[in-house]
């Protein structure tokens, strides 16, 4: 009666609310000292976990390069050379002249992955296989031949044995005359070629604007006139060639026959355009005018690297 009368009733009540909301609070603070507690714990596992997988990671990578170490030394080309005309004929007729016993001579083309048969016979120098690929093996069983050549028009991937080594002529030189395009931003020369004389049939060179000093706006309408005056040297260039392909050979009298094969030579960033009408593109540094270009362009891209393993 007396504290309901001082109005000490209504405190202390108040006094129990604050103390029970001073309890909660409390407890709220622990819950989330432990769930902090609990959250940095995570942390510093995972941290703990990236700090391995890194550790492991550059061991790894220290094992990948010494092994590579290791197989650049241990094994080696015993030696390399490019070879055309009379002198890649001169190899060929050598590996051709090659005769074994049945299943003494080993022919595999390799892209990618190594035969199992070439690594049973070259063992460690397979090495050499993988470094050489895309290329044509020839091993015999008696170890006293191990080459690789890159053929220019490669058959697809086999591996062989036989009494001698399988060396098809048109892998390294056209056996009929085929269509042969060198393609330039600047510059495009269609010819003829059979193995060993070389048609030029039509070329169309264009004006391309050169390199620019300027930056800002002009560099950039610079870009775009330059790069409008290769499309328009392109489309020439397939307009020419689509003609020629579409031509009757008894009315132009210097076509192939109508299934020759169309290469197509040149400018990495140009030849996409011509991937449509050709049976093959590569990529070629040839220079000079259409004439000395082309001969140029044909000689390099039926270059035969040869490598001994």
């Amino acid at each position: 009666m007396l504290d309901e009368l001082l109005g000490r009733a209504e405190l202390k009540a108040r006094i129990e609310e604050l103390e029970e909301e001073k309890r909660h609070l409390e407890r709220r603070a622990e819950a989330e000292e432990e769930r902090r507690s609990e959250a940095a714990k995570k942390r510093q596992e995972a941290e703990a976990e990236v700090n391995r997988l890194e550790d492991r990671i550059e061991g790894l990578e220290e094992r990948v390069e010494r092994l590579s170490a290791e197989d650049e030394t241990e094994v080696s080309f015993r030696r390399t050379e490019a070879v055309s005309g009379p002198r890649r004929d001169e190899v060929l007729d050598r590996l051709r002249s090659v005769e074994t016993g049945p299943e003494g001579a080993l022919t595999a083309m390799v892209t990618e992955s190594v035969p199992g048969s070439l690594v049973e016979e070259l063992g460690q120098r397979s090495a050499l296989v993988r470094r050489a690929a895309p290329c044509l093996v020839c091993v015999d069983d008696a170890g006293l031949v191990a080459a690789a050549l890159t053929p220019p028009t490669p058959p697809a991937p086999f591996a062989e044995w036989g009494e001698s080594f399988r060396l098809d002529p048109s892998w390294f030189v056209p056996i009929a005359p085929v269509w042969v395009a060198l393609v330039r931003s600047d510059l495009f020369a269609l010819g003829i070629y059979d193995g060993s004389e070389i048609t030029l049939v039509d070329d169309v060179e264009s004006d391309v604007m050169g390199a620019h000093s300027k930056g800002g706006f002009s560099q950039a309408r610079f870009e775009r006139r330059r790069d409008q005056q290769v499309d328009d040297h392109l489309d020439r260039a397939r307009d020419v060639l689509k003609a020629h392909l579409d031509a009757d050979p008894a009315e132009s009298g210097v076509a192939p026959r109508p299934d020759a094969s169309v290469i197509v030579l040149g400018e990495e960033t140009v030849l996409g355009r011509f991937t449509d009408l050709a049976d093959r593109t590569a990529a070629v540094d040839a220079t000079g005018d259409p004439d000395s270009a082309l001969r140029d362009a044909i000689r390099e891209f039926w270059t035969v690297r040869l490598s001994l393993l």
